[in-house]
């Protein structure tokens, strides 16, 4: 039969594809660009060491700072340990905590982590994204319910979870140029009566390992009295008393509203929590949607985070080694002339711009027995691919010059 439409058989050829062959099309595309993105097998076999396709790694990927992941408490070989304390806990909770799943080791696990963060409350949930969503839900809600409209203000490279969680509650956004405090300013300013303004920030960034300027938040706050939700992903377990957060260090922890800690990363755990005011955390439990439809984390992990949380708070060795490794990297890849940005974290990136050569640089560092991951667009923005570093206290001297002199023969 004939048709009328020139462009009818190109639109039937294109309906009649399948998934599968519109799927391969958009890879093809990313692996030319070298923006491929694949999954490796990796065995973990000591907090700075792993094992993939058969060959041991140095590795400098993880977000395991304080190397608690292996510490022989929470592996259950200490004195007994975990293993006998879990023994007869469940392994799941079978139930949201708002039905059946909030277990007396789940109270104590949030609990003990109000208590860290001198917070009066907080509610745990079973990752750091979760975390995230529910504090922005939780905040929009508030807003809305009270006859505001929530307007979201957010530094440019905060992490994707907390722009996804923004995106996701339709409400409206503004966004400033990476730590311009002036720009942050100006749209307060630009603000009116019917809005409720909530600025969004993480402490320490997780892609450039640069410090958020809390204290002068702060000091806008006092102004012009927003709300304020701080993600302490890559700061908790690190700075401040009982390594509490950046918050903490600054002396402006009780000027934040929702509070966010991750506790797979220095913590060494699995999970994420939100904290803050007993109110503050009732609203979460209430308005934050991530919260209320998820399955409680089990017993047997709320009895692991207690106990990786007594072990940061009592971690100040742990933190004494991590700076001495970071101030010792930082000396010699600035010594190298590199482009780092400037940070107090354990994450430093080696800016190097193109998604191939970075891509290049990541395998042959692989060939050296050195794992240190490129990190490509859309996760940084593009021309800014990198090797990113992410050290633990347990990292050797040796181990950082193992990695540095295999940096001076490629880069």
């Amino acid at each position: 039969m004939q048709t009328l439409n020139p462009d009818a058989d190109q639109t039937a050829n294109i309906t009649n594809a399948t998934f599968d062959d519109l799927v391969d099309g958009l890879l093809l595309e990313r692996e030319a660009a070298s923006l491929l993105r694949t999954r490796r097998v990796v065995t973990h076999i000591g907090p700075t060491r792993i094992l993939t396709g058969g060959i041991e790694l140095l590795h400098f990927s993880g977000n395991g700072y304080l190397g608690l992941s292996h510490h022989a408490e929470l592996m259950g070989t200490l004195a007994g340990g975990l293993e006998k304390a879990t023994s007869g806990l469940p392994q799941g909770s079978s139930a949201a905590a708002l039905i059946a799943g909030h277990s007396p080791q789940l109270e104590q696990a949030e609990c003990d982590i109000a208590q860290w963060k001198s917070a009066q409350s907080a509610a745990i949930l079973p990752s750091g994204y979760q975390a995230n969503m529910a504090a922005v839900q939780t905040a929009a809600q508030v807003a809305i319910q009270s006859g505001k409209r929530p307007r979201f203000i957010f530094d440019k490279l905060i992490h994707a979870s907390l722009i996804d969680a923004v995106r996701a509650t339709a409400a409206e956004f503004r966004v400033y140029p990476h730590q311009n405090l002036s720009k942050l300013r100006r749209l307060l300013e630009e603000s009116d009566d019917g809005n409720l303004d909530i600025l969004v920030s993480e402490s320490v960034f997780s892609m450039d390992g640069d410090a958020a300027d809390l204290i002068t938040m702060a000091q806008l706050k006092q102004e012009f009295g927003f709300v304020w939700i701080l993600d302490e992903a890559h700061a908790s377990g690190i700075v401040g008393p009982e390594g509490a957060g950046l918050a903490h260090e600054m002396g402006v922890a009780s000027r934040v509203d929702l509070g966010i800690v991750t506790l797979s990363k220095a913590v060494g755990v699995l999970g994420g929590a939100v904290y803050g005011t007993r109110s503050a955390i009732s609203a979460v439990i209430n308005f934050g949607r991530a919260y209320i439809y998820t399955t409680a984390i089990s017993p047997a992990q709320a009895e692991l985070i207690s106990r990786a949380v007594a072990l940061v708070r009592g971690g100040d060795d742990r933190r004494m080694r991590l700076a001495s490794n970071v101030a010792l990297l930082r000396e010699k890849l600035e010594r190298m002339k590199l482009n780092i940005p400037v940070g107090i974290s354990p994450i430093i990136p080696i800016i190097i711009g193109d998604e191939a050569r970075t891509t290049r640089l990541a395998a042959a560092l692989r060939e050296r027995g050195i794992f240190v991951p490129a990190v490509r667009p859309p996760t940084v923005p593009a021309g800014t691919s990198r090797l990113r570093i992410t050290l633990s206290s347990e990292h050797t001297i040796d181990d950082i010059d193992r990695l540095v002199t295999s940096l001076a023969e490629l880069v």
